[in-house]
């Protein structure tokens, strides 16, 4: 489970406000042609294109860590990379052949690269790139080529490529598998969503297959179907392809794996080695019950300096909630930052005591929850080029139950957002002077306390009932949107509490009062730059903001807590009272919670439909408007640093150099070089 970075409105300053509430001096930065340098003389924009903007983190502190520590960082870096175009593949079975065809012709090509069919070429790769395919990250919908198909095929026969009817019309035909993830419940949700996790079959098919493998009152379930592609064969019969050495993306699992075996050998400690060898084991056989033990192990391993998240993990890609998608992060920890923030952790039974919801709904223990500040030392597949802030892990609720969790924020992301952002649209979609002060002065310590409080003790709250099974079979296509929401309403609900002051975690209840305003800002206004217009909200931590954010403005016509501004055609939303707003909160969470607990389908689908799906297309323009003169663009995609070792005459690692490309385009041509280890064909 993650916390996305959802809109760059979300962190409008760069100063962090210390808890002897005397705000830092925000980090200045120079902007030309869209390239962003901080005092630091570090890159942390480097260009803009479509609705993206590149942007480029880096490893503090990497000199501190031993030559043994690096070696680890730079296997389990490699070992992640190894397996980036599963992801590609995971997301359309034709992404890797579009993928391939246009590098081929972006570096082979020698003909006038001055046209706009070139440029507009050149454009639709690196959306592709950004994207990880041919559909958008956030949107689900599929990338529009401004280029003809006859300048495609031309400049193809030029440097050896064909491109067949299918291909084409999965580039070109915007109806042909036009959602990769579709919503419309009224619809097959399986035959109508273009990801690459089902073949042949239908969602009543689908959700019969897996029901008939689980088993009643099962306390401790498998995640079954996480980690392979369900088809219909030749003979009619649904069978499973999992996604192991040997199996389905085996070629490149081969390369995760001998970067895994590498990595264990040089692991911190016994535990963490252990938990390497059950992943080892699992990407060899594709069991479950290795899944199942590898996540006991890693949740376990809490001691090493270096950590990182790599498997078949979120399901948010899946229509049904059901198939994983391969992803990587490695992670060093940040421990003046986590020390800061271990208080939350060590309080966390306080927060399920004092949390509104049923008393029946509420863990009698919690236990085993691990929160680190980290530095991301390398992403791929699902976590790059789009990559979360936050994440909290295992996704099997009964192990986090039993044995805990594992959450982090990722600092040097959150810092790059920071040093990447302005003030612009903060004053423009602020209601007043008072709103901008407060998000200027608390703004950033806001943002990431919720982040925290999100993967901390929201994801970690709360329990099911009695024999009600996970929300994946529950709810369904809703259990993420849930979910996030869930987590999302602990954070705000404990954000407004004397708590915090009393832990030293913020100065005063004005941070709080700052996330508020902000929330509904992104919920109800700056997150509709990121809809095409007629679209519906689409996924799932975009539709979580919009039900939580619209479900509180209807509340709110009752008791005022909130008022609708319209002034000189703008809309605006003025926090009048706080603690009601507070109240208000706690008494969706109770109902959210309720939800999750009892696996109430109805009641989650009423709440996500109802709140979180439709789009005021009118409003979205308003936005649009008011949002383009500040020129900037509302998603955000990562250049990753390179890792490079330096070996000594018998070839042994002795040190690991750190670089930062500044070329989004050179880096991804590079990636396709280096890490393309799984054939093009429709898979």
């Amino acid at each position: 489970m993650r916390f996305n970075y959802i809109l760059i409105g979300a962190m409008l300053v760069a100063g962090l406000s210390s808890c002897n509430n005397e705000p830092q001096k925000k980090q200045e930065a120079q902007e030309v042609n869209h390239r962003i340098v901080g005092e630091d003389g570090m890159l942390y924009q480097s260009e803009q294109f479509a609705d993206l903007r590149i942007l480029h983190y880096h490893i503090p502190q990497w000199e501190k860590l031993t030559p043994k520590q690096k070696e680890l960082v730079y296997y389990l870096y490699e070992a992640g990379l190894s397996g980036r175009d599963i992801m590609w593949a995971q997301n359309n079975k034709y992404n890797l052949a579009i993928r391939h065809a246009l590098e081929k012709i972006y570096t082979e090509y020698q003909g006038d690269k001055t046209t706009e069919n070139w440029k507009n070429l050149e454009l639709y790769l690196k959306q592709m790139w950004a994207h990880t395919g041919i559909h958008h990250h956030y949107g689900s919908n599929k990338l529009v080529p401004a280029f003809t198909e006859e300048y495609l095929v031309q400049v193809g026969k030029e440097v050896g490529v064909e491109f067949d009817d299918e291909i084409k019309r999965a580039i070109f035909d915007k109806d042909f598998m036009a959602m990769k993830v579709a919503s419309d419940v009224n619809q097959d949700l399986v035959v109508n969503s273009a990801v690459n996790f089902y073949e042949g079959v239908t969602q009543a098919e689908v959700e019969r297959f897996y029901g008939l493998m689980r088993l009643p009152n099962d306390r401790t379930p498998l995640e079954y179907g996480i980690n392979s592609k369900l088809v219909k064969n030749e003979q009619g019969l649904i069978v499973e392809q999992p996604w192991k050495v040997g199996g389905l993306y085996g070629e490149a699992l081969e390369k995760v794996v001998y970067w895994l075996e590498k990595a264990e050998k040089v692991a911190e400690n016994d535990k963490q080695a252990a938990s390497l060898r059950k992943l080892i084991s699992y990407y060899k056989t594709g069991n479950l019950e290795d899944w199942r033990d590898f996540n006991i192990n890693w949740v376990n391993a809490t001691e090493g300096d270096i950590d990182f998240i790599q498997g078949f993990v979120e399901v948010y890609n899946d229509p049904l909630g059901i198939k994983g998608s391969y992803e990587s992060i490695v992670e060093i920890k940040d421990f003046e930052a986590s020390e800061r923030m271990k208080v939350m952790m060590d309080n966390a039974q306080w927060f399920e005591d004092n949390s509104p919801t049923l008393k029946e709904h509420k863990k009698e223990k919690v236990v085993g929850i691990t929160y680190n500040i980290v530095n991301v030392a390398g992403e791929a597949g699902d976590a790059s080029p789009q990559t979360p802030i936050g994440v909290n892990l295992p996704n099997a609720n009964w192990i986090r139950v039993q044995y805990g969790s594992k959450s982090v924020s990722l600092g040097n992301i959150e810092d790059t957002y920071d040093k990447a952002s302005g003030v612009g649209l903060l004053e423009e979609f602020a209601h007043d002077e008072e709103e901008i002060r407060l998000a200027k002065e608390y703004g950033s310590l806001a943002s990431k306390l919720h982040t925290a409080m999100h993967e901390v003790i929201g994801h970690a709250s709360g329990k099911f009932n009695e024999g009600v099974g996970q929300p994946r079979e529950t709810l369904k296509n809703y259990a993420s949107t849930i979910e996030e929401g869930r987590a999302d309403l602990v954070a705000l609900y404990f954000i407004m509490d004397e708590k915090l002051i009393e832990l030293g975690l913020m100065p005063s209840l004005e941070v709080g009062m700052a996330e508020y305003d902000a929330y509904l800002r992104n919920g109800l206004l700056l997150q509709l730059r990121r809809v095409d217009a007629g679209k519906d909200l689409e996924e799932a931590h975009m539709r979580n903001r919009a039900w939580i954010s619209n479900w509180l403005i209807e509340r709110a016509k009752e008791d005022g807590s909130i008022s609708v501004v319209d002034r000189d055609g703008k809309r605006y939303y003025d926090i009048k009272d706080y603690k009601q707003m507070r109240k208000n909160i706690g008494d969706l969470l109770r109902e959210v919670q309720r939800i999750t607990s009892e696996g109430d389908f109805d009641a989650a689908a009423a709440l996500a439909d109802n709140y979180g799906k439709k789009v005021n297309q009118a409003l979205r323009q308003q936005v649009l408007d008011r949002a383009a003169k500040f020129n900037i663009a509302p998603y955000n995609a990562m250049v990753n640093p390179l890792l490079e070792p330096v070996t000594d005459e018998n070839g042994n690692i002795i040190d690991v150099k750190v670089s930062y490309p500044e070329s989004f385009t050179e880096q991804h041509l590079y990636y396709g070089r280096k890490y393309s280890f799984l054939p093009t064909s429709y898979k």
